[in-house]
């Protein structure tokens, strides 16, 4: 009985990595190994890194409200302290958008929140 070979098998499987390879540099495209090493971590920082970038972003938003309010003679802490005491539900995404986007309807939130927290 003559042996059999994994061949099929195995050359989707290299066909597979070498197309997530495609685009690195030297050897880390054209060498199994390498490149099976450069692709394992690879996936490994894209899936850090998609925890990350929302990180990130939460960290963007926060410096434009933050920059907004004090150009508006508030203090970040207790806008959103007193935002959250007067049951307001807008999050930080859209308060950024808001305060780079549309500063007037920003400013009537500001206000709204100022006098809330002149009443409490």
């Amino acid at each position: 009985m003559p042996r059999t070979t994994n061949a099929p098998a195995r050359k989707r499987r290299k066909k597979r990595l070498f197309d997530q390879a495609k685009g690195f540099r030297g050897g880390r495209s054209k060498l199994y190994r390498t490149a099976r090493e450069t692709v394992m971590r690879s996936m490994a920082y894209s899936y850090r890194d998609r925890k990350v970038r929302k990180r990130e972003f939460r960290r963007l938003w926060i410096t434009r409200i933050r920059a907004a309010v004090n150009a508006r003679g508030m203090s970040y802490s207790s806008f959103i302290h007193c935002l959250g005491q007067a049951g307001v539900k807008i999050d930080r995404k859209i308060m950024a958008e808001l305060a780079v986007r549309q500063p007037e309807i920003f400013n009537q939130l500001v206000d709204q929140v100022r006098s809330f927290a002149a009443k409490g």
